[in-house]
């Protein structure tokens, strides 16, 4: 999910994707599009593509959703059975036993995957472990389905901006088919057949921002207790060798305690405990994510599981005692 947030060139941008995603050169119009997983990010993926014109219809379970999704566009339904003729099933769950429980269900009535038409796309654009993604290409496989890896870089409010990076992975008849819904989203790329390949590039990319998250939460708690404004700090050190996004976005987010939630502190403890599981497959030590895995822990046990990862800048200034 998270990682960046819209730039000053958004509107353009988002006019231009918009436009590549709803005349897509040598695609067949898509048919009806499904859509599970309505959270921060799901609703705001889910109500873009209808505005760009696509057939959304939306799976929830409470019913006081119903009226903020058709607002939004989108066709919501409480009977997962109304997306069973559904031609693209997208899913923005929270974690591998959440789409499993959906789509392979330990009972027959509740094993989604068998109602859908063969031929039908699973894009799965969650963030979860490789074993689960090979678990669910081979039983949509054997289905005669197909089953497209594309989870995402970026936070709810690059999701508002159609900026988020899409990282897609699967059978290329597949992918290509999905391509119409993606670019909606921001920009897509394509990292080979594989589906496991995009779930590892979005796990381990997601701690590369983990840890940089916890080295601005250190530094600037010290510049804080020595009595120096931390914020000039991530100006000098964002406008020289760190400009990338992160810094620029989330060093400013951690100095003025901006920890509104995006990508809250459990989701993230999720995905560094399923790439230290990756790591440790490969056979590859992870130390500096398994520094960030004892400082998530410490947080949530401090009452700041609602907040925001950028929250690991309140667990580093209240173990300074300056919090």
């Amino acid at each position: 999910m998270p990682d960046h947030e819209p730039s000053s060139s958004a509107q353009s941008g988002e006019r231009d994707t918009a436009a590549r995603a709803t005349k897509p050169i040598g695609h067949p119009p898509l048919g009806k599009i499904g859509f599970i997983g309505l959270g921060r990010m799901g609703a705001v993926m889910a109500a873009n593509l209808a505005a760009a014109g696509h057939p959304v219809n939306a799976y929830v379970r409470r019913p006081d959703h119903l009226k903020d999704l058709l607002a939004l566009g989108v066709a919501p339904t409480l009977n997962l059975s109304d997306l069973f003729d559904c031609e693209i099933i997208i899913s923005m769950l929270p974690d591998d036993d959440a789409i499993r429980a959906v789509f392979f269900g330990n009972q027959d009535a509740t094993r989604f995957a068998d109602h859908l038409a063969p031929g039908a796309i699973h894009l799965s654009m969650s963030t979860i472990s490789t074993a689960a993604s090979a678990e669910f290409a081979h039983e949509h496989q054997r289905r005669g389905q197909g089953y497209v890896a594309a989870p995402v870089f970026g936070n709810p409010d690059a999701a508002r901006a159609r900026q988020l990076f899409v990282v897609l992975a699967g059978a290329p008849v597949h992918g290509e088919r999905c391509r119409p819904l993606t670019d909606v989203l921001g920009r897509t790329i394509v990292v080979g057949t594989d589906p496991t390949q995009a779930n590892l590039i979005k796990l381990l990319g997601n701690m590369m921002t983990a840890t940089s998250l916890e080295v601005l939460a250190e530094l600037t708690t010290v510049l804080r207790k020595c009595g120096h404004d931390p914020q000039s700090f991530v100006d000098v050190m964002t406008s020289t060798m760190f400009d990338g996004r992160v810094h620029r976005i989330y060093g400013s987010k951690i100095v003025a305690g901006n920890f509104a939630p995006g990508f809250v502190m459990p989701l993230a403890l999720k995905d560094v405990r399923l790439a230290l599981a990756e790591a440790e497959k490969a056979g590859v030590s992870l130390p500096s994510v398994g520094v960030v895995h004892d400082r998530l822990i410490s947080g949530i046990a401090r009452g700041h599981g609602q907040l925001d990862w950028t929250a690991l800048g309140l667990v580093a200034s209240e173990e300074a005692g300056i919090g």
